[in-house]
């Protein structure tokens, strides 16, 4: 977060160093979340400190808070993901969620398509096929299965599915994996 009177750099040094303190104090997670478009948050690319907090600590496995996947394709997650789970095996969570994280002035700015119609919300589809990237699960016959993803490496990043609706709860549930509510976006449903 970018204090009153603070310069955004200064809350991403702060933030490295934040992350560094958990990693001595024996913390197990460290996360960084996507937001454009904020004056009081600097972290609209979480890939990035999650590569400079990985390279600083040892030992606290380190991720997204999430990356917002409408705004990608599965495929590059997939690449950016594999990579930062090469520079540090074993320590990169991937989460995923769906909100915009940001006004819909900036959403629109990260739209892959400009039309004035709206997007179709196929996220539970760009949600599975990354899933497949990531591990290398598509079927044989499926055009995908020959797309390499780049580094090869043993493993994969945990991946995480954010939200803070009983859809993506089920959502989790039904591809088994680990689930983070935003109660604090909304508390009703806990």
């Amino acid at each position: 977060a970018v204090s009153v009177g603070m310069a955004p750099a200064q809350a991403l040094l702060n933030s490295i160093e934040l992350a560094k303190l958990a990693d001595e104090l024996g913390y197990h997670r460290y996360w960084i979340a996507e937001h454009h478009g904020t004056d009081a948050l600097a972290s609209p690319a979480p890939e990035i400190l999650i590569a400079r907090i990985g390279a600083q600590t040892t030992r606290i496995r380190v991720g997204s808070g999430g990356v917002m996947l409408p705004h990608y394709s599965p495929l590059k997650v997939a690449e950016v993901f594999r990579m930062l789970h090469a520079l540090t095996p074993g320590r990169i969570d991937l989460g995923i969620g769906r909100a915009p994280g940001g006004t819909p002035l900036e959403t629109f700015a990260l739209r892959r398509e400009r039309l004035d119609t709206p997007l179709p919300d196929d996220f539970g589809d760009q949600l599975v096929e990354l899933l497949a990237f990531l591990n290398a699960e598509f079927a044989p016959r499926h055009p995908f299965s020959r797309v390499k993803i780049s580094p090869q490496a043993p493993g994969a990043p945990d991946v995480w599915l954010l939200g803070s609706s009983m859809w993506s709860a089920s959502a989790a549930a039904q591809l088994g994996l680990p689930y983070a509510f935003a109660h604090f976006i909304s508390p009703e449903p806990t």
